[in-house]
C-alpha cells in the first residue's frame, strides 16, 4: 500500500519550508518514525518520520524546493521488509552505558517490530501522571487520536494522588497552624486556645486532591483522550494490551511514573513504617518520627510534622542534606532546620527495623562503619528516593533496552531502541520531577508530529517546600569548578529586603552565579521566602541566555521578594545597591 509523506504542521505561524536533506533514497528500507527528511524554516529544522514501515518509492520534491504546510514529499511503499530504526550517532552524556546481557540480545524478534497495517490510535500513552496526561493533551491538540492507559481509580498519577499536591496542602496548613501558634503575636494577633483538628487538614487535602485529579479527567474529556482503564504492558512496535485486551497504536510513550526506593531490613506496611504515601495519611500526629533520607521528600513531610508536634530525626547516610544542592545553600538549609528543631543525624544508615508494641526499633550505623546504637519511633518514614517503575510492563519482553538503575533507555527525541516505542518522564534518566516530565511530554508529541520538540536540561528548576523553601537551578559552584569554568557570584540576603522585613520571614539569601568571561547566567540558588516563586525568572534568564546584568538592569517592583533577585545578579559585578 502506498503512502503520502507530507509536510507536517510547522508551528501556529509557520506554513512553508525548504527541503534541506533527504536522509532517506529511493529503494531504502525505513522504519516506523525513522526521519526521512530534513525540512528548514527561518525559526526550527524539522525531521519529517516515516509514518510507518517500509521502503522508499520516490521523492516528490528536490533538496532546496519551498514546500507548503500538507505538501508531498515522498511516496512510501507500506510493509516492505524494513530495517530496524538505527541506534541515535549520540546520547546526553549522563546516560549510563549497559552491558548487554544475553537476555536482552534474545529480545530482538522481528516480530517486536513488524507495526500493524491499521492501528486503534495514532497514539496511546501508558501513564496518566504528569508526563502522561500532559502528553496525551497536546498530542490531541496537534491532531492526534489520543488514548492514555492508567491503572489508578482516578487520573494524575502520583503527583497529583499521592506527591506533590497532597503533600503542598499538608504543608501549607502546617505552615498556617505553626505561624498562629508561634508567629501571629509579634503582628498584634492574640489568639488564645490554638487547637489542631487533623481530621478537617486531612479532609481539607483530600478535597484538594479530588478538585485536581477531576480537572485531569474533565481535559481528557475536553480534547477527545479516551482514558484506557488497566494496567499496560508492551508488546512491540504499535501493540500493547491493556489489561489484558489487545490495543495498536502507531506510537507508544510510556510514562509510568516511579516508585518508592526500598531498603534492606525495613518493611513497609505503611502504618508505622511508611513511604510518602502512608506520611500523608496520618491519623495522629506521632510523638517520635524518624525520617530515613535527609532528601527532598523526607525533608518536606518531616517538616510537615514536626510543625504539627512531632519530635522528628533525619537519618541521612551523606555527610549534608538534599544531594547536589550548592555546598553554601545546603549549609545555610541545615542550620536553619536544626534551629526549627529537628535533629539531624548525617553520615548514618539504618541497617535494622523492628515493630515493636510500641512503635518501631531502630539499629543505626554511621555510614563508614563503627558502633551500632538504637533509636526509637512511634512512626518511621522512608524516604531514600524513588525507582524507575519499568517493572511488570512487558518491557523486556518487547526487548525494550533498560540501563542498570532500571530506566528505560531513550535517545535524544525520546525514542527507545525499539520503533515506535518512546519513554519520558520519571522512567528515563534524568530528575525524577513532575515538570521535568511534563516538557518531555510536550516535546516527544510535537517531535511525533513533525515538529522540533526539545527540552533545555540546563533550565529544570528544583523545588524544596519547606519553610523556608529552597530553589534551584543551573550549575552548582561545585559542579563548574569540577568542569574547570572561571565564574563570578553575586549574593543578596533577604535581610537587606524590605519585603522579606515587612512580612517577618528574612531567613536566606539568592545567590546568582555568572561566567567570568561572558556574564552569562549559570546557575541561580535561592534559600529563603518564595523561592520555588522566585526561581523562575533566574530558569528563564538561563532558557534564554541572559546575563547577570540584563537581570540587574530589568525594572523589579518595590517593595518585593524578587528585589532580592536583582540586587544579587548586581552583585555579581559588585554593584548591589543595598547592602
Amino acid at each position: 500500500m502506498a503512502i503520502e509523506i507530507k509536510v507536517p504542521a510547522l508551528g501556529e505561524s509557520v506554513t512553508s519550508a525548504t527541503v534541506g536533506k533527504w536522509l532517506k533514497q529511493p529503494g531504502d528500507a525505513v522504519a516506523v518514525d525513522e526521519p526521512v527528511v530534513e525540512l528548514e524554516t527561518d525559526k526550527v529544522s524539522v525531521e519529517v518520520p516515516a509514518p510507518a514501515a517500509g521502503v522508499l518509492e520516490t521523492h516528490a520534491v528536490k533538496e532546496g524546493d519551498e514546500v507548503e504546510v500538507g505538501a508531498v514529499l515522498a511516496i512510501l511503499a507500506e510493509g516492505a521488509k524494513a530495517a530496524a530504526k538505527p541506534a541515535a550517532a549520540s546520547k546526553p552524556a549522563e546516560a549510563p552505558k549497559k552491558e548487554a546481557t544475553p537476555a536482552a540480545e534474545k529480545k530482538s524478534a522481528p516480530a517486536a517490530t513488524e507495526a500493524p497495517a491499521e492501528t486503534d490510535y495514532d497514539l496511546v500513552v501508558i501513564g496518566a501522571g504528569p508526563g502522561g496526561y500532559i502528553c496525551a493533551i497536546r498530542a490531541a491538540q496537534l491532531g492526534f487520536k489520543v488514548a492514555c492507559v492508567e491503572k489508578r481509580a482516578t487520573l494524575g498519577g502520583t503527583c497529583l494522588n499521592v506527591g506533590c499536591i497532597p503533600s503542598k496542602a499538608l504543608l501549607q496548613s502546617s505552615e498556617n497552624y505553626h505561624a498562629a501558634e508561634h508567629d501571629f503575636a509579634t503582628h498584634g494577633i492574640d489568639i488564645a486556645g490554638i487547637k489542631l483538628n487533623l481530621a478537617q487538614m486531612q479532609k481539607r487535602k483530600a478535597g484538594i486532591v479530588e478538585a485536581n485529579v477531576k480537572g485531569v479527567e474533565y481535559l481528557f474529556k475536553k480534547n477527545g483522550i479516551t482514558w484506557l482503564k488497566g494496567v499496560g504492558k508492551v508488546e512491540g512496535t504499535g501493540r500493547l494490551t491493556v489489561d489484558g485486551k489487545p490495543v495498536t497504536a502507531k506510537h507508544i510513550v510510556i510514562a509510568a511514573g516511579s516508585d518508592s526506593a526500598g531498603l534492606k531490613g525495613v518493611d513497609v506496611d505503611e502504618k508505622v513504617i511508611v513511604t510518602s504515601t502512608g506520611a500523608l495519611e496520618l491519623s495522629a500526629v506521632p510523638k517520635k518520627m524518624v525520617v530515613i533520607g535527609g532528601g527532598v521528600i523526607g525533608l518536606e513531610l518531616g517538616s510537615v510534622w514536626h510543625r504539627l508536634g512531632a519530635d522528628v530525626t533525619v537519618i541521612e547516610f551523606l555527610d549534608r542534606l538534599v544531594p547536589g544542592t550548592d555546598n553554601e545553600i545546603e549549609a545555610a538549609f541545615r542550620k536553619i532546620l536544626i534551629k526549627q528543631g529537628l535533629t539531624m543525624k548525617l553520615g548514618h544508615k539504618v541497617t535494622k527495623a523492628e515493630k515493636t508494641g510500641k512503635g518501631v526499633k531502630l539499629t543505626v550505623e554511621p555510614s563508614q562503619g563503627g558502633a551500632a546504637e538504637t533509636l526509637d519511633a512511634d512512626v518511621v518514614l522512608l524516604a531514600i528516593g524513588r525507582t524507575a517503575a519499568s517493572k511488570n510492563m512487558g518491557l523486556e519482553e518487547a526487548g525494550i533496552a533498560l540501563d542498570n538503575r532500571g530506566r528505560i533507555e531513550v535517545d535524544e527525541h525520546f525514542a527507545t531502541n525499539v520503533p515506535g516505542v518512546y519513554a519520558i518522564g520519571d522512567v528515563i534518566r534524568g530528575p525524577m520531577l513532575a515538570h521535568k516530565a511534563e516538557e518531555e511530554g510536550v516535546a516527544v508529541a510535537e517531535i511525533l508530529a513533525g515538529q522540533a520538540g526539545h527540552v533545555n536540561y540546563d533550565a529544570i528548576p528544583g523545588v524544596v517546600y519547606t519553610w523556608p523553601e529552597v530553589a534551584t537551578v543551573g550549575f552548582t559552584e561545585e559542579q563548574l569548578k569540577e568542569k574547570g569554568v572561571e565564574y563570578k557570584v553575586g549574593k543578596f540576603p533577604f535581610m537587606a529586603n524590605g519585603r522579606a522585613r515587612a512580612i517577618g520571614m528574612t531567613d536566606g539569601f539568592v545567590k546568582v552565579i555568572a561566567d567570568a568571561k561572558t556574564d552569562r547566567v549559570l546557575g541561580t540558588h535561592i534559600i529563603g521566602p518564595g523561592a520555588g516563586e522566585l526561581i523562575a525568572e533566574c530558569t528563564m534568564a538561563i532558557e534564554f541566555g541572559a546575563s547577570s546584568e540584563d537581570i540587574g538592569r530589568v525594572c523589579h517592583a518595590h517593595p518585593t521578594l524578587s528585589e532580592a533577585v536583582k540586587e544579587a545578579a548586581l552583585g555579581v559585578t559588585g554593584h548591589s545597591l543595598n547592602i
